[in-house]
């Protein structure tokens, strides 16, 4: 059973992994039904009334993307790298699938999946208080590296970045803390797919440290009234240096004091 850190989905006490694009793994749901290896997910999503429930949720999920000017993407999605465990689904077909497995746990799902949606704090507090103090910790952390992400992201946003400019930045931080891009932290971490969120395989300090960056990069690019999309990395580029500088320095400090 998947326990990812970052997942806020928990059926019948254990976690159900949910991917970055809030598709849920029907794997975990078929470990937790106990379902039989004739109702696996690759079986159920090649079945003629699922087919038709997926083109018809594609269509809506489409249109509503389209109207909010957000990427598409797929309502059902699996990777053969992945094995048993790559078939990840929008919340009403995992839902639907959790029905083929057991009308109960359909309930439940659907259940689980309206308080989520609904923003119910209570489920993430229910969860956290079985997890371990290193776990509230790292997810307080992540919570606010989020946060800061979000004000990051809006302010590049507001300043004429477009495009790839948004990874770019994302990048400059990358490289100037870790001496690495997104693309090379996600081999060195062991992620295989894209869809698998970086920041959630970052431990603590990796975390403060990239939440320290793009806050000190998102002031210096306001204070600045730095404009488009090279402007604004060589604004990232220059604060994160400055993380950089303050890290090293505080371990070279720390080095003396322990010799």
């Amino acid at each position: 059973m998947t326990d990812t850190k970052s997942s806020l989905i928990r059926l019948r006490g254990h976690l159900v992994e949910e991917d970055e694009f809030g598709r849920w793994n029907l794997n975990d749901i078929w470990l937790l039904a106990k379902a039989p290896q004739s109702r696996l997910p690759e079986i159920w999503t090649r079945m003629k009334k699922t087919v038709r429930l997926e083109k018809e949720l594609q269509k809506k999920v489409t249109n509503l993307n389209l109207k909010e000017n957000r990427p598409n993407i797929p309502v059902l999605h699996g990777e053969a790298d992945r094995g048993s465990s790559g078939t990840f689904a929008h919340p009403v077909l995992a839902a639907a699938y959790a029905g083929y497995l057991s009308p109960k746990l359909e309930i439940e799902t659907r259940q689980v999946w309206l308080r989520f949606r609904a923003g119910d704090p209570t489920l993430a507090d229910e969860i956290l208080q079985r997890a371990s103090p290193e776990d509230n910790q790292w997810v307080g952390v992540r919570a606010l590296g989020r946060a800061k992400r979000n004000e990051f992201t809006s302010v590049l946003q507001s300043h004429g970045v477009e495009g790839k400019g948004y990874a770019l930045c994302t990048d400059a931080v990358y490289i100037g803390l870790f001496d690495a891009n997104a693309q090379q932290l996600r081999i060195d971490k062991g992620l295989a797919t894209r869809s698998a969120n970086l920041r959630d395989a970052m431990d603590g300090d990796e975390l403060v440290s990239v939440m320290f960056a793009e806050s000190l990069s998102r002031k210096k690019i306001q204070d600045e009234d730095t404009i488009g999309n090279a402007k604004c990395i060589v604004a990232t580029k220059r604060s994160t240096a400055f993380v950089r500088q303050a890290i090293e320095a505080n371990n070279r400090a720390n080095a003396t004091i322990e010799g």
